[in-house]
């Protein structure tokens, strides 16, 4: 049992996907099970059927590694966590969008936006049948620390903590100064601020995209204080819903300029040093 156990946390520990995938199985089993969401396997099935197919083609004719299977289930995922729309076909292009500019759209070894976001984003604009529904997450601590403890994991493990650590305490800050300092409310209004299962998705799970964001760790800081910025500011002054995820949208290409002020190795999720073949995946007899 011991060796067992070791080969899976080897497993586990030897590609950030692997964390990111179960928090998020984790999250989606929550909002069906415990908030009661209308699940409609129809659409959740188009999500997951438009991104493996994108990424397998991806993988066949555009010579993408293999395990970048896994980043599709995770956009997949992240759709199925956050999009909204009544026909499955808008999650189908949604995710056929997300994974395609991937490969179409590259600037020195990395592509510009965050596939889950791209994804909901374009068909926001598109279709206008499609929204983001931050209140679905309710504010519930349970929620805020399930997600917290699973994005802790994965973002341990691909050294971006400081990203989502940078977004959500200049969101604390200015929200402090807002809602206790100049608007003299109370504590508690402070705390459903910021116990949103929307923003904390966000966070740690969307904005820390480490294939996304500025490669050195002093711009990502810089820039994950812009994104917070201007979220908070279209949030409390322009009313604009889910308004962090509208920011990420048109923050994403900049991060190119960020990357020519601190010149820094492009992120890999499998190093060249590491090999999927000296990793034992764990067989239970």
């Amino acid at each position: 049992m011991a060796l067992i156990k070791t080969k899976w946390i080897g497993w586990l520990r030897f590609d950030g996907r692997h964390f990111q995938i179960i928090s998020q199985v984790t999250f989606l089993c929550y909002g069906i099970i415990m908030l009661g969401w209308d699940a409609d396997w129809k659409k959740y099935l188009a999500a997951f059927s438009g991104s493996i197919l994108a990424q397998a083609l991806a993988i066949r004719f555009g010579g993408a590694p293999g395990h970048s299977m896994k980043s599709a289930i995770i956009t997949s995922l992240g759709i199925s966590l956050l999009f909204k729309a009544n026909s499955p076909w808008l999650f189908l292009f949604a995710a056929l969008f997300a994974i395609g500019q991937k490969f179409l759209v590259r600037i020195n070894g990395k592509h510009i936006w965050n596939p889950a976001n791209f994804g909901i984003v374009v068909m926001i604009l598109l279709s206008g049948e499609a929204w983001i529904s931050p209140g679905q997450w309710g504010s519930s601590a349970v929620l805020v620390f399930i997600i917290g403890t699973g994005g802790l994991a994965v973002l341990s493990h691909v050294k971006r903590l400081e990203t989502g650590f940078a977004f959500m305490l200049t969101i604390a800050v200015l929200e402090y100064f807002r809602t206790i300092v100049f608007l003299g409310w109370e504590w508690d209004v402070l705390l459903l601020k910021l116990s949103s299962g929307s923003l904390w998705l966000f966070a740690l799970f969307m904005i820390t995209d480490p294939m996304t964001i500025p490669n050195g760790r002093i711009t990502r800081i810089i820039w994950s204080v812009i994104v917070a910025s201007v979220s908070f500011y279209l949030t409390n002054f322009k009313f604009i819903n889910a308004a962090p995820f509208w920011v990420l949208f048109f923050a994403t290409p900049f991060t190119p300029v960020f990357d020519l002020i601190q010149r820094q190795p492009v992120f890999q999720w499998i190093s060249k040093k590491q090999s999927p073949q000296t990793i034992q995946t764990p067989v239970i007899p």
